[in-house]
């Protein structure tokens, strides 16, 4: 009898819970319309959140690759800076061999990769007679001297005499010339 004594004092407590939730649903009635509506918008506010948590990730992922291509071109940059005051002859390939100096170690130390470079490669730096301005060859100054005085010869010659020959072949050389 025990036992039949503790079940019914259970059977009525969830008879009670039943009648009170029964009574709360009875007062919160949502019209199947309404309801279908509202799980709708849910399950697209659902789906909205993930494809904003998916671009999310992207553009993060984005700004990951272009910080890591921004610090290295900001790294080629100032090597390149580096090795033309230090009187570098050929950039590019100076440049290619820090940045595997740098690859290899984990310090960026610029100025010390740029002297061990220039002790390692030394033909890779010319004399500072060489670094200081480049020169043209002898060809191209020839022309462009001759080519010019000539030219200004043309110009004073139809500036002088004012005739319209003169004055068109000082308009045709500086045409061919220019």
């Amino acid at each position: 009898m025990n036992s039949v004594q503790m079940d019914e004092p259970m059977l009525s407590v969830e008879q009670r819970q039943d009648s009170e939730e029964g009574s709360a649903d009875a007062t919160k009635v949502v019209p199947v319309g309404e309801s279908i509506r509202y799980r709708r918008r849910a399950q697209s506010a659902e789906k909205k959140a993930q494809d904003l948590a998916e671009q999310l990730t992207q553009a993060n992922e984005r700004i990951a690759r272009m910080t890591e291509d921004l610090d290295g071109l900001q790294l080629d940059q100032k090597l390149a800076r580096k090795l033309t005051a230090a009187g570098v002859i050929d950039l590019e390939a100076a440049v290619l061999l820090a940045k595997t100096k740098l690859q290899d170690g984990t310090d960026v130390d610029v100025d010390g990769c740029v002297e061990q470079l220039k002790r390692e490669k030394h033909y890779l730096f010319g004399s500072s007679q060489d670094t200081a301005t480049p020169r043209k060859t002898a060809g191209v100054k020839g022309r462009a001297m001759h080519g010019q005085t000539v030219l200004e010869r043309a110009a004073a010659k139809a500036a002088r005499t004012g005739h319209r020959t003169d004055v068109q072949e000082y308009l045709r050389l500086r045409r061919t010339l220019l």
